[in-house]
């Protein structure tokens, strides 16, 4: 493990520090900046040549600082002859777009794959892409990890019974993350048929169940603006769910999401820290750590050994924070 190194952008400094507290390393030292003009600059303060540099950089808020960031990072370590270079990105953003749904616009997750690859970065490490088939974006290996062992874990200590636990997608698209979800826990399934017109969206109908007097868990890869998600629990509450969580592996909370969240008919909110969230920004929100999960996977990139069998074999219990 000697010339292993984990180095940290801005974008999200305490779950790095966590990530190297799981593997008993350091943290890289480096330093970063901008210029009067608002110009990123960097540093490397130490020696890497020949190292295996693993950087952590989230892409959330503000997307396009937090990008221009890593990319930069990249190419510095690029230049001062680093080994291999993974990019570990929590949060993949620029995500939404992965297909052209319609004339004259852009794929930008191929793009940012692109750039991440022309910086000189050797592999990638990323957490619940919004869209699976981005791994096929890039031309160098990509590991994808998914935070539903921490997520489950949590909700296993809930000591919901079996035969009240509902799992509910909160839209169709979801639906294949949830059936894995139920299928893990051993609840029910159901899912919420939503339309949207132009910004807004509705939350038609809900199918499957039964849902009265059930005990209803939402799940998504992110929360965003809140309004999905929220809409589906007050659809679940309506039609007699007792209790009800939500959670995400992502919590970008932007817009309207605070107010979503506040009015929600929800006994809590589960996020993971992909992205950094303020203290005591919602009463019933529980931040779980995904430390644990991507320190295991960089070791085992590190070590040549099987990631995927992180989610096979005998699972540890990850860490609530």
């Amino acid at each position: 493990m000697n010339d292993l190194k984990v180095f940290s952008g801005r974008a999200n400094v305490n779950l790095s520090k966590q990530i190297c507290e799981y593997l008993g390393l350091p943290l890289g030292q480096l330093s970063i900046g901008n210029f009067p003009d608002g110009e990123i600059r960097c540093k490397i303060d130490q020696d890497v040549r020949g190292q295996d540099i693993f950087i952590v950089q989230p892409t959330c808020p503000p997307v396009n600082d937090n990008l221009m960031e890593l990319l930069i990072l990249i190419e510095s370590f690029r230049r001062a002859s680093a080994e291999r270079i993974t990019a570990v990105i929590p949060y993949f953003g620029y995500a939404r777009q992965d297909r052209k749904d319609e004339g004259r616009v852009p794929i930008t997750a191929k793009l940012v794959a692109n750039l991440l690859t022309h910086a000189g970065a050797n592999r990638i490490l990323a957490m619940d892409l919004h869209a699976a088939q981005i791994q096929g974006f890039f031309d160098i290996p990509v590991d994808h990890l998914t935070a539903s062992p921490v997520l489950e874990h949590y909700i296993r200590s809930l000591n919901i019974p079996a035969e009240q636990l509902l799992v509910v997608s909160p839209d169709v698209g979801s639906i294949k993350r949830a059936a894995a979800h139920a299928e893990s826990l051993g609840g029910s399934l159901a899912y919420i048929d939503k339309r949207r017109s132009g910004n807004s969206v509705e939350q038609v109908k809900l199918i499957g169940g039964p849902v009265e007097g059930k005990v209803a868990i939402l799940l998504d890869d992110m929360i965003s603006t809140a309004g999905s998600i929220c809409g589906a629990a007050h659809l679940v509450r309506k039609h007699g769910a007792e209790r009800i969580y939500i959670g995400a592996t992502h919590g970008i909370l932007c817009g309207s999401a605070i107010e979503n969240l506040k009015s929600a008919p929800v006994e809590s909110i589960v996020l993971t820290d992909t992205i950094p969230l303020p203290d005591e920004l919602l009463p019933n929100l529980k931040v779980l750590s995904v430390a644990a999960l991507l320190g295991e996977a960089i070791r085992r990139i590190h070590c040549h050994e099987s990631v995927s069998r992180l989610f096979t074999d005998s699972m540890r219990l990850w860490t609530v924070k």
